[in-house]
């Protein structure tokens, strides 16, 4: 042996044909895990668009960024308009909405603790945007009965939220009625596919508490039930399966941190649902992004 068959740990370099053993034992196993189209890396971010991610819960933020970036460019706001973010979870798209337009938004939100994070949000991007403070607001709201008056907001938008509701079809009236005649509505809501076991479907609803899903025709006579005129639908299915194999993956790997944050007993709950919600949103559920209209006056 030479020195220059050992690499700079010390280890013994490979040969040829050690390299081709390797793949003939490990190849199919390599495409199970690497991807089975090629055997390289995949372009997983974009080239040139934003500093590379190196880790999955970068691209899971990434991600998350791209649909927002793909909403704001849907919605198409004007800078007079005024929207209502109907489940604004912790506020980046309504912040992000209107930093892009210029445009009034307001947001509501169910969750306390998430009001307090678009806060803190609003606040730090203020401090570099001219003007978006005073654009923007949050308050406790249910989508399910709008504290707002009849024709209030121009537009509405409601990301992953329609599908906590246990009364839609409230939560669409609620829609329609505080939108200014024409006004659009944008939103994203989860349909049925097959047939799921029951412990697939109940590791949906108590992973996100939610009612269960409901086929796609449903969701469309229920548009035409409250008033709506359906605009355009996208079938985004394969990020929503994508998302929940990212889910489960990341919460195997992050399990030790979960633990120390939230205790054993997050663990005890959420340990027997990861297996069946994967399942759940590979084979049973559908993903949409809708654009409705109210009637003209």
């Amino acid at each position: 042996m030479t020195v220059e068959d050992l690499d700079a740990s010390g280890t013994t370099a490979p040969t040829p044909e050690e390299v081709g053993a390797m793949y003939d034992q490990f190849g199919d196993m390599l495409a199970m895990t690497l991807g089975s189209t090629a055997v390289h890396i995949g372009m997983y971010a974009p080239h040139d668009e934003r500093p590379s991610v190196t880790t999955l819960t970068a691209l899971a933020d990434l991600a998350q960024d791209r649909q927002t970036e793909f909403l704001v460019d849907t919605i198409d706001l004007a800078p007079h308009e005024h929207l209502l973010d109907i489940g604004c979870g912790t506020g980046g798209p309504a912040v992000r909405l209107a930093e892009r337009t210029g445009a009034r938004v307001t947001g509501i939100n169910v969750s306390k603790s998430q009001l307090a994070r678009c806060q803190d949000r609003l606040t730090a991007r203020g401090r570099a945007v001219q003007g978006l403070t005073e654009r923007v607001d949050f308050a406790y709201g249910n989508a399910m009965r709008l504290d707002y008056a009849n024709a209030a907001f121009d537009a509405a938008w409601s990301i992953d939220c329609v599908p906590h509701l246990s009364d839609r079809p409230a939560g669409l009236r609620e829609a329609l009625r505080v939108l200014r005649p024409g006004g659009r509505f944008l939103f994203t809501e989860f349909a049925l596919r097959g047939s799921p076991t029951a412990e697939e479907v109940a590791a949906y609803t108590r992973m996100w508490t939610c009612p269960p899903l409901t086929p796609f025709a449903t969701l469309v006579d229920e548009l035409q039930q409250a008033g709506f005129r359906v605009e355009s639908v996208r079938d985004m299915t394969s990020n929503a399966a994508l998302c929940g194999e990212l889910m489960c993956v990341l919460y195997e790997d992050r399990r030790g941190e979960i633990e120390e944050r939230f205790g054993k007993e997050a663990l005890a709950h959420t340990d027997p649902l990861m297996a069946p919600y994967r399942s759940f949103c590979r084979n049973h559920m559908d993903y949409y992004l809708l654009v409705v209209r109210a009637p003209e006056a």
